[in-house]
């Protein structure tokens, strides 16, 4: 299929050949017929997008100081691999479109294949022929409406909640100013609501077709005090709805101006917000910022997972936003299809871009993109990118995920080893595998992980989903008589890792991604080490929020799980021995009966009699380097400072080692995997593996009840 994207990096904007996106239980999979190039939105995108690195950077100065941190605790080399990758993910263009529903996930009920569905949401309802759309981010359209209308759901749902947010009474003069799309939309729901409306804007194309729609009065902006003033009989409106956008501050500036005491003044549109104190405190002017579409939005519960809000707590919801304005639609209150000045094939998509970055020299307001070709689901699954061959003596990758992680992490360091070779690549999304196909030469791209498991070209697995699915992707690679290298952890339940052992019967090779044990500083102190010994390992983690799904118990399996698996590995490479029992415990905040798991003491003894203990805290400062690690052995005593210092004490005597840049073993963790496919020999046993798996569970038992477990 295609589909409309844009580089982050270069501006590059073109139609490419995609896989169809992956049906998640709780959507569908939509055909698009029509797609609303949302003028303002886009254009600030692609503007952005073309602009120059330094450009760049001086618009988002608060970027600029995170890179700068991050270089200071990572290296230079480190950070700057990371920020160009960042920077290289391409941006899928449009969030407003109409189509049929193709395919429907199992947990979706009441839409069914073949209706007629409104869809919204950026990185949702793309400028592309198939998306996958959440449930609570489409609603049936009414048969009254047409699919060019329904195409405004969004665009609508913006003007609605910005209605929403200023409560206009029946009779109310409100002022609107800026009459874009959004604009004309919001000039049309105030007369809908029984409002006066006065609409400002500097192009007189856009007052007049506002007057035509119902707007009461019309003006410049130069003559919007006095127009203003005229309109209300000098006691000035009773509310202001700013749609413009521009950097300038004077829409707020007029806004005050032209408002009535204790008058109200929305922004919708992205302006300046440098608010003139003295005239909003002497009206006692109330000012709200609306969030685009409603109640939902940013909220993964809602958008992603389909977790609705009471109806009677929240009434209108972006979902339920969506169904009034294409009610006002059914009724004719709101005529979207006269906003629209361009109507393009999408075929011919790039045209539209060239209206909005003015090589077309045309006025623009509403423009629609229209979707004609018939597609077959089965045939859009997988795209062949190359033709390059693939030969048996490398290790021939395919690649489960493509997240930031994989992309700023595993890729390139993958390809600094030889003879590994990236075949096939599957993403659940078919931007993200155009985007990483291209970059890292794939030959293949696909959304369907079964094309990557029958590939008979491939010997080897590379699993980087997120943590839920990791355990069934890897009981797959089994089956398929592949090897398997599983982003950590191995899995994230007991039952999971005892289906694992069920299935495994060492044919093949199977390696998480405990890459610490790899770093050059802990194999320097792994060979100085000898008999029974002592680690004391710190970790300044940072806070992750609650709402990250690392942190869902279900999706990420929380951070101990997720992430401490780490540091368990390391200590066990470092003692060459298994954990045999584990202490946990916590702080304990309001609720006494749940205890603090980002923030965590954790005591390990070992089956040869060694102990280590890891203290893994989420709420210190963070300008504190990460990881900071202690051994002490049989006449010696190390230091290890965020793998970029080592101190060795032995013989009375202090040798030290400094790195420019981290080393945390990603390159050595691949190298070690390649030749263990080549000669049969696990870089990591597989018994350790299950071990500090299973001891992940039984730090959560242990903080649970308070007491030793036995692992």
């Amino acid at each position: 299929m295609k589909q409309l994207i844009q580089s982050f990096k270069t501006g590059e904007l073109g139609l490419f050949d995609v896989p169809a996106p992956v049906c998640e239980k709780n959507g569908a999979l939509v055909q698009t017929t029509v797609s609303l190039v949302s003028a303002g939105t886009e254009k600030m995108l692609v503007d952005f997008a073309k602009k120059s690195m330094l450009a760049k950077a001086k618009d988002r100065p608060d970027l600029v100081k995170q890179v700068i941190d991050k270089m200071k605790k990572e290296g230079v080399r480190n950070t700057l691999e990371k920020v160009f990758t960042k920077l290289d993910t391409p941006i899928p263009l449009g969030y407003s479109i109409a189509g049929k529903v193709i395919q429907v996930g199992e947990n979706l009920s009441g839409i069914n294949i073949g209706d007629r569905v409104a869809c919204g949401g950026a990185g949702y309802a793309n400028h592309a022929e198939i998306n996958y759309i959440p449930k609570n981010l489409m609603v049936k359209i009414p048969d009254e409406v047409d699919d060019i209308d329904a195409s405004f759901v969004t665009v609508g749902a913006i003007a609605l909640q910005g209605v929403r947010q200023t409560a206009p009474l029946l009779g109310e003069k409100v002022a609107v100013i800026g009459l874009g799309l959004i604009g004309q939309l919001t000039v049309q729901l105030l007369k809908a609501n029984g409002c006066k409306v006065i609409g400002s804007d500097i192009d007189p194309d856009k007052m007049k077709l506002a007057k035509k729609l119902g707007c009461d009065e019309v003006c410049t902006a130069n003559e919007l005090i006095s127009k203003s003033n005229e309109f209300t009989g000098g006691h000035g409106v009773d509310a202001v709805i700013i749609t413009a956008s521009t950097s300038s501050n004077q829409p707020i500036i007029d806004a005050a101006d032209i408002s009535r005491m204790r008058g109200r003044v929305v922004l919708v549109g992205m302006v300046g917000m440098d608010v003139p104190r003295n005239t909003y405190y002497k009206k006692e002017l109330e000012i709200k910022l609306s969030m685009a579409y409603g109640p939902g939005r940013y909220d993964p519960e809602y958008e992603e997972k389909g977790v609705d809000y009471p109806y009677d707590l929240v009434r209108f919801t972006e979902q339920r936003n969506f169904e009034s304005f294409l009610g006002l639609i059914q009724e004719g209150k709101v005529t979207p299809k006269e906003l629209i000045t361009h109507s393009y094939d999408f075929d011919d998509a790039m045209m539209a871009y060239d209206l909005l970055e003015g090589r077309i020299q045309e006025k623009y307001l509403g423009i629609v993109l229209n979707y004609k070709r018939e597609i077959d689901l089965q045939d859009e699954k997988i795209v062949q990118r190359t033709d390059k061959k693939i030969l048996n003596d490398k290790v021939n990758i395919g690649l489960i995920g493509a997240g930031n992680f994989t992309k700023s992490v595993i890729l390139p360091n993958i390809q600094k080893v030889q003879d590994m070779e990236l075949v096939g690549l599957c993403t659940a999304t078919g931007v993200s595998a155009q985007g990483t196909g291209k970059k890292y030469d794939f030959k293949y791209i696909t959304t369907d992980s079964e094309e990557i498991y029958k590939n008979s070209e491939l010997n080897s697995i590379f699993v980087t989903t997120r943590h839920d699915s990791h355990a069934k992707n890897v009981i797959k690679a089994i089956n398929s008589k592949k090897h398997v290298f599983v982003e950590k952890p191995l899995c994230i339940y007991e039952e999971e890792l005892e289906s694992i052992k069920e299935s495994y019967a060492g044919e093949t090779i199977i390696q998480v991604g405990f890459n610490r044990r790899f770093s050059p500083m802990i194999e320097k102190m792994k060979s100085n080490i000898t008999g029974e010994i002592s680690v004391n390992y710190r970790v300044n983690a940072g806070i992750i929020p609650k709402d990250v799904w690392i942190q869902d118990r279900t999706i990420g399996g929380g951070r101990i799980i997720g992430e401490v698996c780490h540091f368990i590995d390391t200590c066990s490479y470092l003692i060459n021995s298994e954990v045999k029992s584990v202490f946990a415990t916590s702080i304990n905040k309001e609720d006494q009966s749940i205890p603090d798991e980002d923030n965590v003491n954790i005591v390990l003894k070992y089956e040869n009699g060694s102990t280590a203990t890891i203290s893994y805290y989420a709420y210190g400062d963070t300008s504190m380097p990460k990881e900071y690690i202690e051994v002490f052995s049989s006449g010696i005593s190390m230091q290890m400072n965020d793998f970029r210092e080592l101190l060795i004490y032995k013989n009375g005597k202090l040798a030290k080692e400094k790195s420019s840049n981290q080393d945390k073993g990603f390159v050595g963790e691949f190298k070690a995997f390649k030749d263990a496919v080549k000669n049969g020999n696990e870089a990591i046993s597989f018994e350790s593996i299950c071990n500090t798996t299973k001891t992940t569970f039984k730090i959560l038992e242990s903080l649970r009840s308070n007491s030793l477990v036995e692992v």
